[in-house]
């Protein structure tokens, strides 16, 4: 069903009429699920279904994205649908943060548990050519003494990942400032801004990319090197792909800003992308901290 609005009107609490999206949506992912199994195990059109799932997944996303917003400036959001809009996005980071606890969990696990039990007294008997050592960078200290990890080195925290903290530590000041300009109903100074912080995001996606060249063509570090290499591109991997999400919900707040979709008192869509993009970079130091310095 839907709310019985008058013309100028909010409802106490917009219900919008059934929708399509949903299936649709789901629709999108199983192919996208089914094309990425296939194309794993051999079967070349799984790309194609992939392409298409993906295709179709960001369309239906489009579409969804854009009915919100035109319910929006039609006025039908009242502050009840506001501050469901804020639980939501709250409990969204916090499965992010979760998602994220369980991958330092693993690299805690690997580092404090696992390394020094397998490094024990009985297991040098059973293995006395396993070396514990963190990082695992000789042959045998990556619980491989037969030589089937390759030699590796690892990623120094100098240059490019303290170029990427200063990237995104420099992009939540600029959101922020951002943030304060369209407070105070400055919306050309703001864009500005949002358009420096999304520039910055892409600079930091670029140095990851040649970070991931270096490492495969000079470090021979790779995912398949032992532990280290698993947990290392696991987290930062996992990373970037947050990072190119927030950038993108960044710029599409960009182009709503120059709309004139945001007033000062109501921009929730602003105020999201940035709780986002700030958890972003609250994670990025963890990374800097417990992989590349510790």
């Amino acid at each position: 069903m839907s709310a019985s609005t008058h013309p100028g009107s909010t409802p106490y609490y917009f219900v919008p009429a059934p929708s399509h999206y949903p299936v649709l949506l789901a629709t999108g992912l199983f192919f996208v699920i089914l094309g990425a199994a296939q194309w794993v195990n051999g079967h070349g059109w799984g790309k194609w279904s992939l392409l298409f799932g993906m295709v179709f997944w960001l369309t239906v996303l489009y579409r969804w994205f854009s009915t919100a917003i035109d319910e929006d400036r039609r006025g039908l959001y009242s502050q009840r649908v506001d501050n469901s809009f804020r639980w939501s996005m709250s409990w969204f980071i916090f499965s992010e943060v979760m998602f994220f606890a369980a991958f330092f969990g693993a690299l805690f696990f690997a580092r404090v548990i696992t390394l020094p039990m397998l490094g024990n007294l009985d297991h040098q008997l059973l293995w006395p050519d396993f070396k514990a050592a963190w990082p695992t960078v000789l042959p045998g200290a990556t619980g491989s003494p037969a030589g089937t990890v390759e030699p590796f080195v690892t990623m120094a925290p100098w240059p490019l990942p303290t170029l990427n903290t200063a990237l995104l530590l420099t992009s939540g000041v600029t959101l922020t400032i951002a943030h304060h300009l369209l407070i105070a109903n400055e919306r050309r100074k703001c864009i500005f801004w949002m358009v420096v912080t999304v520039l910055l995001g892409i600079t930091f996606l670029s140095v990851q990319a040649y970070e991931y060249i270096h490492a495969y063509r000079d470090l021979n570090l790779k995912l398949s090197s032992g532990v280290f290499g698993s947990t290392f591109f696991m987290l930062t991997g996992f990373h970037g792909f947050h990072v190119l999400v927030g950038m993108l919900m960044l710029a599409f707040v960009t182009a709503r800003l120059v709309r004139g979709d945001f007033t000062p008192e109501s921009h929730f869509g602003f105020e999201g992308a940035a709780w986002y993009w700030h958890f972003v970079d609250v994670v990025w130091l963890g990374l800097y901290i417990f992989v590349y310095w510790l």
